[in-house]
Protein backbone atom coordinates (compact mmCIF):
# COMPACT_ATOMS: atom_id res chain seq x y z
CA UNK A 1 0.00 0.00 0.00
CA UNK A 2 1.22 3.51 -0.90
CA UNK A 3 0.01 6.37 0.49
CA UNK A 4 0.48 10.28 0.13
CA UNK A 5 -0.81 13.32 2.08
CA UNK A 6 -2.12 16.59 0.72
CA UNK A 7 -2.86 19.63 2.60
CA UNK A 8 -6.08 21.58 1.25
CA UNK A 9 -6.72 24.22 4.43
CA UNK A 10 -6.18 24.59 7.77
CA UNK A 11 -7.89 21.54 8.95
CA UNK A 12 -8.81 19.85 5.53
CA UNK A 13 -6.95 17.22 3.96
CA UNK A 14 -6.83 14.90 1.32
CA UNK A 15 -5.31 11.16 2.05
CA UNK A 16 -4.19 9.09 -1.91
CA UNK A 17 -3.54 5.46 -1.08
CA UNK A 18 -3.10 2.84 -3.52
CA UNK A 19 -3.91 -0.48 -3.54
CA UNK A 20 -2.70 -3.72 -5.50
CA UNK A 21 -5.61 -5.14 -7.22
CA UNK A 22 -3.71 -8.48 -6.72
CA UNK A 23 -3.67 -8.15 -2.74
CA UNK A 24 -7.76 -7.53 -3.68
CA UNK A 25 -8.36 -10.86 -6.08
CA UNK A 26 -6.50 -12.88 -3.62
CA UNK A 27 -9.21 -12.03 -0.69
CA UNK A 28 -11.68 -12.15 -3.16
CA UNK A 29 -10.92 -15.81 -4.29
CA UNK A 30 -10.61 -16.36 -0.12
CA UNK A 31 -14.22 -15.31 0.64
CA UNK A 32 -15.67 -16.93 -2.51
CA UNK A 33 -14.17 -20.27 -1.52
CA UNK A 34 -15.30 -20.26 1.94
CA UNK A 35 -19.00 -19.12 0.65
CA UNK A 36 -18.75 -22.17 -2.43
CA UNK A 37 -18.79 -24.27 1.18
CA UNK A 38 -21.49 -23.22 2.79
CA UNK A 39 -24.22 -21.66 0.19
CA UNK A 40 -27.08 -23.48 -1.21
CA UNK A 41 -27.79 -23.97 -4.81
CA UNK A 42 -30.38 -26.28 -6.02
CA UNK A 43 -29.36 -29.47 -8.20
CA UNK A 44 -25.95 -29.89 -5.87
CA UNK A 45 -25.06 -30.60 -2.45
CA UNK A 46 -23.83 -28.38 -0.08
CA UNK A 47 -19.78 -28.04 -0.34
CA UNK A 48 -19.81 -29.38 -4.16
CA UNK A 49 -20.78 -25.76 -6.15
CA UNK A 50 -18.45 -25.35 -8.78
CA UNK A 51 -16.47 -22.08 -7.81
CA UNK A 52 -17.01 -20.79 -11.40
CA UNK A 53 -20.84 -20.93 -10.40
CA UNK A 54 -20.69 -19.10 -6.76
CA UNK A 55 -18.11 -16.63 -8.71
CA UNK A 56 -20.76 -15.79 -11.38
CA UNK A 57 -23.85 -15.58 -8.86
CA UNK A 58 -22.18 -13.85 -6.12
CA UNK A 59 -18.94 -13.00 -7.65
CA UNK A 60 -19.73 -8.86 -8.25
CA UNK A 61 -21.26 -8.56 -4.50
CA UNK A 62 -17.79 -9.93 -3.32
CA UNK A 63 -16.06 -8.38 -5.23
CA UNK A 64 -17.70 -4.94 -3.99
CA UNK A 65 -17.47 -6.13 -0.59
CA UNK A 66 -13.48 -6.70 -0.45
CA UNK A 67 -12.94 -3.42 -1.76
CA UNK A 68 -15.54 -1.85 0.38
CA UNK A 69 -13.12 -3.34 3.07
CA UNK A 70 -9.49 -2.89 1.62
CA UNK A 71 -10.60 0.73 1.04
CA UNK A 72 -11.44 1.43 4.98
CA UNK A 73 -8.73 -0.74 5.93
CA UNK A 74 -5.85 0.92 3.50
CA UNK A 75 -7.62 4.32 5.07
CA UNK A 76 -7.18 3.32 8.49
CA UNK A 77 -3.30 2.64 8.03
CA UNK A 78 -2.48 5.24 6.22
CA UNK A 79 -3.69 7.37 9.06
CA UNK A 80 -2.06 5.95 11.55
CA UNK A 81 1.31 5.98 9.51
CA UNK A 82 0.60 9.98 8.97
CA UNK A 83 -0.19 9.97 12.79
CA UNK A 84 -3.28 11.64 12.36
CA UNK A 85 -6.35 12.49 14.23
CA UNK A 86 -9.60 12.41 12.17
CA UNK A 87 -12.39 14.33 12.74
CA UNK A 88 -15.53 13.29 11.22
CA UNK A 89 -15.94 11.12 8.22
CA UNK A 90 -13.99 10.94 5.46
CA UNK A 91 -15.31 11.25 1.84
CA UNK A 92 -13.76 8.45 -0.30
CA UNK A 93 -13.70 9.18 -3.48
CA UNK A 94 -11.90 6.98 -6.82
CA UNK A 95 -8.51 9.06 -7.64
CA UNK A 96 -9.14 10.29 -11.06
CA UNK A 97 -7.52 8.67 -14.10
CA UNK A 98 -6.52 5.44 -13.07
CA UNK A 99 -7.78 2.34 -14.53
CA UNK A 100 -8.08 -1.47 -12.65
CA UNK A 101 -5.69 -2.41 -16.32
CA UNK A 102 -2.64 -0.31 -14.18
CA UNK A 103 -2.46 -3.19 -11.24
CA UNK A 104 -3.92 -1.17 -8.26
CA UNK A 105 -6.88 0.56 -6.75
CA UNK A 106 -5.95 4.01 -5.86
CA UNK A 107 -8.71 6.11 -4.19
CA UNK A 108 -8.87 10.02 -2.06
CA UNK A 109 -9.95 10.43 0.81
CA UNK A 110 -11.06 14.15 2.00
CA UNK A 111 -11.52 14.29 5.78
CA UNK A 112 -10.46 17.06 9.02
CA UNK A 113 -8.21 17.01 11.57
CA UNK A 114 -8.43 18.26 15.15
CA UNK A 115 -7.07 21.33 14.98
CA UNK A 116 -4.28 22.12 17.44
CA UNK A 117 -5.50 23.43 21.00
CA UNK A 118 -3.93 25.77 23.70
CA UNK A 119 -6.34 26.43 26.15
CA UNK A 120 -7.06 29.70 26.78
CA UNK A 121 -5.68 32.03 30.30
CA UNK A 122 -8.66 32.25 32.48
CA UNK A 123 -6.66 33.63 35.14
CA UNK A 124 -8.09 36.95 34.23
CA UNK A 125 -11.69 35.74 33.98
CA UNK A 126 -14.05 37.24 36.71
CA UNK A 127 -16.72 34.52 37.94
CA UNK A 128 -19.17 35.22 41.18
CA UNK A 129 -20.21 31.87 43.72
CA UNK A 130 -23.50 32.56 45.32
CA UNK A 131 -22.80 32.33 49.09
CA UNK A 132 -26.12 31.35 50.80
CA UNK A 133 -27.74 30.59 53.88
CA UNK A 134 -30.84 28.40 53.86
CA UNK A 135 -33.20 30.35 56.61
CA UNK A 136 -36.19 29.23 58.37
CA UNK A 137 -37.49 31.72 56.34
CA UNK A 138 -36.93 29.84 53.17
CA UNK A 139 -38.36 26.83 54.66
CA UNK A 140 -41.63 27.93 55.92
CA UNK A 141 -42.13 29.55 52.42
CA UNK A 142 -41.28 25.78 50.78
CA UNK A 143 -43.99 24.25 53.73
CA UNK A 144 -46.41 26.95 52.71
CA UNK A 145 -46.00 25.44 49.19
CA UNK A 146 -46.52 22.10 49.78
CA UNK A 147 -49.75 22.80 52.11
CA UNK A 148 -51.15 24.98 48.97
CA UNK A 149 -50.76 22.27 46.62
CA UNK A 150 -52.84 19.93 48.95
CA UNK A 151 -55.04 22.33 49.03
CA UNK A 152 -58.87 21.60 49.33
CA UNK A 153 -61.14 23.65 46.78
CA UNK A 154 -64.64 24.69 46.82
CA UNK A 155 -66.92 26.56 44.74
CA UNK A 156 -67.49 30.56 45.28
CA UNK A 157 -70.49 33.02 44.22
CA UNK A 158 -68.01 36.17 44.75
CA UNK A 159 -65.56 37.96 42.99
CA UNK A 160 -62.04 35.87 42.71
CA UNK A 161 -59.16 37.47 44.79
CA UNK A 162 -55.69 36.93 45.47
CA UNK A 163 -55.51 33.31 45.90
CA UNK A 164 -58.76 32.30 44.18
CA UNK A 165 -58.52 29.72 41.23
CA UNK A 166 -60.55 30.29 37.86
CA UNK A 167 -61.49 28.49 34.58
CA UNK A 168 -61.82 30.58 32.12
CA UNK A 169 -62.43 30.92 28.51
CA UNK A 170 -60.33 33.97 26.72
CA UNK A 171 -59.75 35.23 23.31
CA UNK A 172 -56.98 38.08 22.06
CA UNK A 173 -56.42 40.02 19.14
CA UNK A 174 -54.53 41.94 17.30
CA UNK A 175 -55.55 44.48 15.40
CA UNK A 176 -58.77 42.48 14.60
CA UNK A 177 -57.16 38.99 14.39
CA UNK A 178 -56.54 36.05 16.01
CA UNK A 179 -52.70 35.34 16.82
CA UNK A 180 -51.28 31.98 18.27
CA UNK A 181 -51.23 31.37 21.94
CA UNK A 182 -53.82 33.99 22.68
CA UNK A 183 -57.43 32.01 22.68
CA UNK A 184 -58.16 29.07 25.48
CA UNK A 185 -61.25 27.53 27.00
CA UNK A 186 -61.12 25.97 30.35
CA UNK A 187 -58.26 27.20 31.01
CA UNK A 188 -57.34 27.40 35.00
CA UNK A 189 -55.77 30.42 36.56
CA UNK A 190 -54.93 30.94 40.50
CA UNK A 191 -54.70 34.75 40.99
CA UNK A 192 -51.11 35.35 42.42
CA UNK A 193 -49.27 32.31 40.61
CA UNK A 194 -47.93 35.01 38.23
CA UNK A 195 -48.36 32.46 35.38
CA UNK A 196 -50.22 35.47 33.29
CA UNK A 197 -48.95 38.55 33.11
CA UNK A 198 -50.28 41.15 35.92
CA UNK A 199 -52.05 42.99 33.41
CA UNK A 200 -54.34 39.76 32.45
CA UNK A 201 -54.37 38.99 36.71
CA UNK A 202 -55.41 42.68 37.29
CA UNK A 203 -58.70 42.35 34.63
CA UNK A 204 -59.29 39.06 36.60
CA UNK A 205 -59.88 39.80 39.67
CA UNK A 206 -63.02 40.94 40.76
CA UNK A 207 -64.73 38.93 38.31
CA UNK A 208 -67.85 36.17 39.17
CA UNK A 209 -68.77 33.17 37.46
CA UNK A 210 -70.68 33.89 34.07
CA UNK A 211 -69.46 37.60 33.97
CA UNK A 212 -67.47 38.50 30.52
CA UNK A 213 -65.05 41.67 30.38
CA UNK A 214 -63.20 42.93 27.57
CA UNK A 215 -59.86 44.93 28.03
CA UNK A 216 -56.77 45.62 26.47
CA UNK A 217 -53.22 44.16 27.01
CA UNK A 218 -49.94 45.67 26.04
CA UNK A 219 -47.08 43.13 25.91
CA UNK A 220 -43.85 43.87 27.16
CA UNK A 221 -41.24 44.81 24.44
CA UNK A 222 -38.58 41.97 25.78
CA UNK A 223 -41.93 39.46 25.68
CA UNK A 224 -40.93 35.76 24.82
CA UNK A 225 -43.46 35.60 21.98
CA UNK A 226 -41.50 37.88 19.35
CA UNK A 227 -45.09 37.77 17.20
CA UNK A 228 -46.72 39.89 19.98
CA UNK A 229 -43.56 41.41 21.75
CA UNK A 230 -44.33 44.85 22.09
CA UNK A 231 -47.83 45.23 20.72
CA UNK A 232 -51.28 45.51 22.16
CA UNK A 233 -54.09 43.02 22.32
CA UNK A 234 -58.00 42.99 22.90
CA UNK A 235 -58.94 40.47 25.51
CA UNK A 236 -62.20 38.56 26.08
CA UNK A 237 -62.10 36.57 29.01
CA UNK A 238 -65.34 34.71 30.37
CA UNK A 239 -65.48 33.21 33.78
CA UNK A 240 -67.09 29.37 33.85
CA UNK A 241 -66.29 28.78 37.47
CA UNK A 242 -64.27 29.65 40.60
CA UNK A 243 -62.87 28.62 43.77
CA UNK A 244 -61.22 28.81 47.12
CA UNK A 245 -58.63 26.77 48.66
CA UNK A 246 -58.59 25.69 51.93
CA UNK A 247 -55.41 24.91 52.97
CA UNK A 248 -54.77 21.44 55.34
CA UNK A 249 -53.10 22.36 58.94
CA UNK A 250 -49.41 21.97 59.42
CA UNK A 251 -49.98 18.75 62.16
CA UNK A 252 -49.12 15.89 62.55
CA UNK A 253 -51.71 14.52 59.86
CA UNK A 254 -50.18 16.98 57.31
CA UNK A 255 -46.42 15.54 58.31
CA UNK A 256 -47.46 11.68 57.74
CA UNK A 257 -49.05 12.09 54.45
CA UNK A 258 -45.54 13.17 53.66
CA UNK A 259 -43.64 10.06 54.37
CA UNK A 260 -42.70 11.16 58.12
CA UNK A 261 -42.64 8.65 60.30
CA UNK A 262 -43.06 10.26 63.07
CA UNK A 263 -45.82 12.61 62.07
CA UNK A 264 -43.99 15.06 63.79
CA UNK A 265 -43.94 18.57 61.97
CA UNK A 266 -40.04 19.47 62.91
CA UNK A 267 -38.78 16.47 61.04
CA UNK A 268 -41.02 17.31 58.09
CA UNK A 269 -39.11 20.56 58.15
CA UNK A 270 -35.75 18.67 58.71
CA UNK A 271 -36.38 16.71 55.27
CA UNK A 272 -37.62 19.89 53.70
CA UNK A 273 -34.38 21.79 54.85
CA UNK A 274 -32.27 18.54 53.46
CA UNK A 275 -33.84 18.93 50.05
CA UNK A 276 -33.32 22.00 49.63
CA UNK A 277 -29.68 21.98 50.27
CA UNK A 278 -29.53 19.60 47.24
CA UNK A 279 -31.53 22.18 45.24
CA UNK A 280 -29.05 24.63 46.34
CA UNK A 281 -26.20 22.97 45.54
CA UNK A 282 -27.16 21.74 42.29
CA UNK A 283 -28.51 25.10 41.81
CA UNK A 284 -24.39 26.29 42.86
CA UNK A 285 -22.89 24.20 40.68
CA UNK A 286 -24.97 24.79 37.37
CA UNK A 287 -24.31 28.66 38.30
CA UNK A 288 -20.82 27.94 38.35
CA UNK A 289 -20.72 25.80 35.72
CA UNK A 290 -21.95 28.29 33.15
CA UNK A 291 -19.44 30.74 34.23
CA UNK A 292 -16.64 28.32 33.47
CA UNK A 293 -17.35 27.53 30.66
CA UNK A 294 -18.54 30.40 29.27
CA UNK A 295 -14.56 31.52 30.33
CA UNK A 296 -13.06 28.57 28.99
CA UNK A 297 -14.72 29.44 25.21
CA UNK A 298 -14.23 33.11 25.52
CA UNK A 299 -10.33 32.59 26.76
CA UNK A 300 -9.22 30.15 23.96
CA UNK A 301 -9.55 30.65 20.28
CA UNK A 302 -9.93 27.57 18.10
CA UNK A 303 -10.78 26.49 14.39
CA UNK A 304 -13.30 24.20 14.52
CA UNK A 305 -14.14 21.20 12.30
CA UNK A 306 -16.87 21.89 9.76
CA UNK A 307 -17.85 18.03 9.79
CA UNK A 308 -18.13 17.91 13.42
CA UNK A 309 -19.98 20.80 13.97
CA UNK A 310 -22.20 19.63 10.76
CA UNK A 311 -22.76 16.45 12.93
CA UNK A 312 -23.66 17.82 15.87
CA UNK A 313 -26.00 20.41 14.18
CA UNK A 314 -27.93 16.93 12.77
CA UNK A 315 -27.92 15.20 16.32
CA UNK A 316 -29.43 18.24 17.87
CA UNK A 317 -32.14 18.92 14.99
CA UNK A 318 -33.05 15.18 15.93
CA UNK A 319 -33.34 15.45 19.69
CA UNK A 320 -35.53 18.21 19.11
CA UNK A 321 -37.56 16.92 16.65
CA UNK A 322 -37.97 13.52 18.85
CA UNK A 323 -39.35 16.06 21.76
CA UNK A 324 -41.28 17.57 19.29
CA UNK A 325 -42.96 14.25 19.22
CA UNK A 326 -43.24 13.91 22.61
CA UNK A 327 -45.23 16.37 22.90
CA UNK A 328 -47.81 15.60 20.28
CA UNK A 329 -46.48 17.44 16.96
CA UNK A 330 -46.90 15.85 13.89
CA UNK A 331 -43.78 14.57 12.39
CA UNK A 332 -44.67 16.45 8.97
CA UNK A 333 -45.89 20.02 10.52
CA UNK A 334 -42.01 20.12 11.84
CA UNK A 335 -39.94 22.87 9.45
CA UNK A 336 -36.51 21.96 10.88
CA UNK A 337 -33.43 22.01 9.60
CA UNK A 338 -29.62 21.73 11.18
CA UNK A 339 -28.40 24.89 9.82
CA UNK A 340 -31.15 26.45 12.87
CA UNK A 341 -28.66 24.64 15.26
CA UNK A 342 -25.84 25.67 13.84
CA UNK A 343 -24.86 28.31 16.46
CA UNK A 344 -25.27 26.14 19.48
CA UNK A 345 -23.56 22.98 17.72
CA UNK A 346 -20.75 25.22 17.50
CA UNK A 347 -20.72 26.35 21.12
CA UNK A 348 -21.01 22.35 21.88
CA UNK A 349 -17.90 21.06 19.44
CA UNK A 350 -15.91 23.52 21.10
CA UNK A 351 -16.43 23.23 24.51
CA UNK A 352 -15.73 19.28 23.93
CA UNK A 353 -12.74 19.60 22.66
CA UNK A 354 -11.11 22.40 25.08
CA UNK A 355 -12.52 20.18 27.52
CA UNK A 356 -10.60 17.03 26.19
CA UNK A 357 -7.38 19.01 25.80
CA UNK A 358 -8.13 20.15 29.61
CA UNK A 359 -8.40 16.17 30.54
CA UNK A 360 -5.47 14.96 28.57
CA UNK A 361 -3.05 17.55 29.60
CA UNK A 362 -4.07 18.29 33.08
CA UNK A 363 -5.14 15.24 34.64
CA UNK A 364 -8.57 15.90 34.96
CA UNK A 365 -9.91 11.99 34.22
CA UNK A 366 -12.43 11.09 36.65
CA UNK A 367 -11.45 9.20 39.81
CA UNK A 368 -13.26 6.13 40.77
CA UNK A 369 -13.97 6.72 44.03
CA UNK A 370 -14.98 10.76 42.64
CA UNK A 371 -17.66 8.37 40.18
CA UNK A 372 -18.70 6.18 43.20
CA UNK A 373 -19.67 9.09 45.75
CA UNK A 374 -21.50 10.75 42.97
CA UNK A 375 -23.59 7.09 42.37
CA UNK A 376 -24.19 6.56 46.08
CA UNK A 377 -25.54 10.50 46.22
CA UNK A 378 -28.29 9.87 43.75
CA UNK A 379 -29.04 6.23 45.19
CA UNK A 380 -29.56 8.23 48.50
CA UNK A 381 -32.88 9.77 46.63
CA UNK A 382 -34.24 5.71 46.08
CA UNK A 383 -35.79 3.63 48.89
CA UNK A 384 -32.79 1.05 48.65
CA UNK A 385 -29.79 2.87 47.96
CA UNK A 386 -27.65 0.03 47.87
CA UNK A 387 -29.43 -2.35 45.22
CA UNK A 388 -29.47 1.19 43.13
CA UNK A 389 -25.35 1.37 43.54
CA UNK A 390 -25.01 -2.61 42.76
CA UNK A 391 -27.15 -2.49 39.31
CA UNK A 392 -24.64 1.05 38.23
CA UNK A 393 -21.62 -1.14 38.77
CA UNK A 394 -23.14 -4.46 37.30
CA UNK A 395 -22.21 -3.22 33.89
CA UNK A 396 -19.27 -0.58 33.26
CA UNK A 397 -21.09 1.71 30.56
CA UNK A 398 -24.10 2.55 33.38
CA UNK A 399 -21.06 4.64 35.11
CA UNK A 400 -20.94 6.70 31.77
CA UNK A 401 -23.08 9.79 32.38
CA UNK A 402 -21.11 9.80 36.19
CA UNK A 403 -17.93 9.64 34.95
CA UNK A 404 -19.40 12.73 32.62
CA UNK A 405 -20.34 14.10 35.57
CA UNK A 406 -17.11 13.59 37.04
CA UNK A 407 -15.09 15.64 34.48
CA UNK A 408 -16.80 18.21 33.87
CA UNK A 409 -16.85 18.73 37.95
CA UNK A 410 -12.99 18.23 37.62
CA UNK A 411 -13.12 20.85 34.78
CA UNK A 412 -14.62 23.45 37.00
CA UNK A 413 -12.70 23.17 39.85
CA UNK A 414 -9.46 23.42 37.51
CA UNK A 415 -11.13 26.70 36.14
CA UNK A 416 -12.02 28.21 39.69
CA UNK A 417 -8.65 27.50 41.23
CA UNK A 418 -7.05 29.68 38.02
CA UNK A 419 -9.79 31.96 37.74
CA UNK A 420 -10.89 35.50 39.77
CA UNK A 421 -13.43 34.21 42.08
CA UNK A 422 -15.96 36.21 44.21
CA UNK A 423 -17.73 35.07 46.50
CA UNK A 424 -21.36 37.53 46.67
CA UNK A 425 -24.00 36.73 49.18
CA UNK A 426 -27.30 35.80 47.51
CA UNK A 427 -30.45 35.36 49.36
CA UNK A 428 -31.76 31.82 48.82
CA UNK A 429 -35.11 32.65 47.22
CA UNK A 430 -33.47 35.19 44.71
CA UNK A 431 -31.10 32.63 43.60
CA UNK A 432 -33.78 29.99 43.46
CA UNK A 433 -37.02 32.24 41.45
CA UNK A 434 -34.67 34.70 40.11
CA UNK A 435 -37.03 37.41 38.32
Amino acid sequence: MQSTLETLGELSRRLHVAVPLQQIEGEVGKRLARLAKTVKVPGFRPGHVPLKMVAQQYGPQVRSDVITDAVQQSFNEAVREQNLRVAGNPRIEPAAGTTPSEGKLEFSAVFEVYPEIKVGDVSTASIDRPQVTITPEDIDRTVDVLRRQRANWSSIDGPVQAGDRAKVDFTGTIDGAEFAGGQAKDFDITLGEGRMLPEFEAALAGMQVGETKSFDLAFPADYHGKDVAGKTARFTITVKEASHPTVPALDSAFATAFGIKSGKVEDLRAEVEGNLRLELKRKVEGILRDQAMRALREKTQLTLPKSLVEQESVILMRRMAANLVQQGMKAEDMKLDPGMFRTQAEERVALGLIIGELVRGGNLQPKPEQVKAMVQEVAQTYEQPEAVVRWHYEKPERLADFEAMAIEHNVIEWVLGKAQVKDVPTPFEALMSPK
